[in-house]
């Protein structure tokens, strides 16, 4: 029986099963797609639901009984959903072994109201600490959840009996032995592990597990590019494995920290429905698949993050226009990197910065150095690399603090000497490579400028927003490449990053930049802005003033800021005022069927500025310049010569009343208004009506002081009715002025009293 896993191999002549991680299973089917020599491939904790365990499969099930006729596939879990894979693979049959396992207890320890989760962790490991026997095993989210119950552990003080030994992916080799290998003999252990304990990995002596019920996985977002780590409640089948470490060697117990009626999912989501696509997708073009649905999947990969991978892929030029592996995506495909880093080694390795760019993805798919130290915040991956080569050049001590950073550097650089051994020849290095260049390689589309005055926030390639602690000494730069963020939404902290310049982003993305005229509105000043810009991606590189824009685009820019400012910003005057609300009138008074007339409203001006105002426009970039414009021809413009003569037959501006005098009409209410002394209007009985007799007018009739003092649409009712009350009371107001007894036989007058 030999292994192969990532920078370790045993394997000899006489090996019969070789044990072999997914990623390794993936590079020796692209290596040898017939698995010549291989009679049976099997899956193990296939629940897990790996993105590189289900395109193992999928990849097996495309080759069997073709390039393999002899191929068998067997999938094994304890809790794996067996109806899908059977019919997955084909109707197979499904074998159940039960297996020795021991009875668990199980008790549930819900957190008290209000209190915090860390808090009921420790209280529950402290009760199974003093009630059970045996090592405990404590399953927590993440690694800071493991700091912080260790420390509220080690204030409990639990005696000399316990050990506390963390478990996470992030520590070395030899703090996870410690963690693995039995306690010495009188002694016990309290392992705090993340998920990776739950069917990973076996840990004698264990009797006792606590559950705190979360776990934390990564969450690909499309839309930014970036992966986020989300906390989750644990699926049934996860809370089923964990419970089932306590029973390996013994009978045990569990202590689950919720609620007893607490509904679980059945199981976790798998990979591929959550995870970034990218090392999925190239793989796939390497095999000839350039369609998903070619393949039997458990879960088709998603189309959205499809597509996104596919882009990234283009963009790195591993993939051509057509979605074919390019000669560069070749060259890469040996290399055990994500797609970007491949691409970052093997574009170093052409400038002579190979043995570099190896130390870096060694560093960014290793564990952080500087993860050891507690509160270091600081993002600057030069100062890593720096860290880095201080450890191997000497010791500095015996502290426990440089055994662990010691073990890291040893990892890091093992790691780098396997990626550069895999490289093929290139130039002659040449000396110290700026990070900066490099990282830019792997993260074009994270490359970021600072936001002006806003120290520590930054803007990317891709378009979203990304921050550095203000104190950091990186968030001074204006350029910086992110490597690592925590991919929120909205706006993402920045934990690792390199220096970078405007200098080194045009001389290594030039070719991808493009030159461009914005022309826009600036409502801060007012005006229309025109700028040059050069741009990468959504990134504004540099930007100088424009001085000869496109008087098109300065007329569409104007119009913007016009409909942001609303209509009242034209040159409007009294008498135009008027005329839009004679406008809007007749346009009031059209019946169905009739000729259509234009909408002179707030909205309906608005709406098509570009037909009727933008030809006036012509020279004009600023809001205060609007009063040079001929604003009444531009309205006038909209009524054709017809309509034009109707809105003086209809909407006449003044009215000439039974006085002789020519009374203007006000349009600006909601009803048209003749305001009109009452002497003026004797003798007339009909209501005087406009819009082709469509619409009465509002007759106010004035006192000699000109107030109204009657409001009617009907005058021959009022000389009929009121207009004896109005006559009485105005009479002893006015007495000079005449009041006859029948106005419909007096004389109109302007006068107070009518002349001879």
């Amino acid at each position: 029986m030999g292994y192969q896993v990532r920078l370790d191999r045993r394997i000899g002549p006489q090996t019969r099963i070789e044990v072999v991680t997914e990623g390794i299973l993936t590079r020796r089917l692209q290596k040898d797609p017939q698995l010549a020599g291989v009679g049976l491939v099997i899956f193990d904790e296939f629940h897990e639901r790996s993105l590189e365990g289900d395109l193992g499969l999928a990849l097996c099930l495309e080759l069997q009984g073709v390039l393999n006729a002899g191929l068998r596939i067997l999938v094994m879990s304890a809790t794996l959903d067996t109806g899908p894979v059977s019919q997955l693979l084909g109707g197979a049959p499904v074998i159940r072994c039960q297996g020795r396992s021991f009875p668990v207890d199980t008790r549930y320890l819900p957190p008290r109201r209000g209190q915090h989760r860390d808090q009921a962790v420790a209280a529950a490991i402290g009760r199974a600490a003093q009630a059970e026997q045996g090592s405990l095993l404590v399953f927590l989210p993440g690694a800071p959840e493991i700091r912080r119950v260790a420390a509220k552990l080690d204030r409990m003080d639990l005696g000399p009996a316990w050990q506390v030994r963390p478990l996470f992916g992030n520590l070395t080799r030899t703090q996870q032995q410690a963690a693995i290998t039995p306690a010495p003999p009188g002694r016990s252990k309290i392992v705090l592990a993340t998920s990776i304990a739950e069917t990973s990995l076996t840990i004698e002596g264990i009797r006792v597990v606590v559950d705190g019920g979360l776990m934390r996985v990564p969450r690909f977002d499309v839309g930014s590019g970036m992966s986020r780590l989300v906390t989750l409640p644990v699926s049934r089948a996860s809370a089923d494995q964990r419970r089932g470490r306590a029973g390996r060697t013994a009978p045990g117990v569990c202590y689950r920290l919720w609620d007893p009626g607490l509904t679980l999912p059945e199981f976790n989501r798998p990979e591929i429905l959550e995870a970034d696509l990218a090392a999925l997708v190239l793989e796939l073009a390497l095999w000839g698949i350039s369609d998903p649905q070619q393949l039997a999947w458990l879960d088709p990969p998603p189309a959205p993050a499809w597509s996104q991978a596919l882009k990234l892929l283009k963009q790195l030029d591993l993939l051509d226009a057509k979605g074919r592996v390019t000669p560069h995506g070749r060259q890469v495909q040996g290399l055990p990197l994500h797609p970007r880093l491949a691409h970052m080694v093997q574009k170093a390795q052409t400038e002579g910065a190979g043995a570099a760019a190896c130390a870096l993805a060694a560093l960014l798919t290793e564990t952080d150095p500087l993860h050891q130290t507690p509160g270091m915040r600081d993002s600057d991956l030069q100062l890593r690399m720096d860290l880095l080569q201080d450890l191997q050049r000497g010791p500095w001590g015996n502290s426990p603090d440089y055994t662990v950073r010691s073990g890291v550097a040893r990892r890091i650089e093992r790691v780098a000497r396997e990626l550069r051994g895999s490289l093929p020849a290139g130039p002659r290095e040449q000396g110290r490579a700026s990070l900066g260049r490099l990282a830019a390689w792997a993260y074009p589309d994270r490359i970021a400028r600072r936001r002006p005055g806003r120290e520590g926030r930054y803007r990317m390639a891709n378009g979203r927003g990304a921050f550095l602690d203000p104190a950091e000494p990186l968030a001074a730069r204006e350029f910086i490449v992110a490597a690592e963020l925590d991919g929120d939404r909205r706006e993402a902290r920045i934990f690792r990053a390199a220096a970078y310049d405007a200098a080194t982003l045009e001389d290594q993305y030039g070719e991808n930049c493009r030159r461009e005229s914005v022309v826009a509105w600036d409502d801060r000043r007012q005006r229309v802005t025109a700028v040059a810009r050069l741009v990468l991606g959504s990134l504004e590189i540099d930007h100088r003033p424009l001085d000869d824009p496109d008087p098109e685009k300065v007329r569409e820019a104007f119009i913007t800021g016009i409909r942001r400012a609303g209509p009242d910003c034209l040159p409007w005057t009294k008498a135009l005022r008027q005329w839009r609300a004679r406008a809007i009138f007749v346009g009031r008074m059209k019946r169905s069927g009739e000729e259509p007339w234009p909408d002179f409203s707030d909205p309906g001006l608005m709406s098509d500025l570009e037909e009727w105002l933008a030809p006036f426009l012509f020279g004009i970039s600023k809001l205060k310049d609007l009063s040079r414009i001929d604003l009444k021809s531009a309205l006038a413009g909209r009524l054709s010569w017809e309509q034009r003569q109707q809105l003086e037959s209809w909407a006449p501006t003044h009215l000439t009343v039974p006085s002789g005098s020519r009374i203007p009409i006000d349009y600006q209410g909601h009803r048209p208004v003749l305001a009109v002394r009452l002497q003026e209007m004797f003798g007339l009985t009909r209501t005087p009506a406009i819009a082709g007799g469509r619409q009465p007018l509002l007759v106010h009739l004035l006192s000699p002081a000109s107030r109204p003092v009657q409001i009617t649409e009907d005058l021959a009712g009022f000389w009929s009715g009121s207009y004896r009350e109005v006559k009485k009371e105005m009479q002893g107001r006015y007495p000079k002025h005449y009041w006859p007894e029948n106005p419909l036989k007096a004389a109109p007058t302007r006068r107070s009293k009518p002349g001879k």
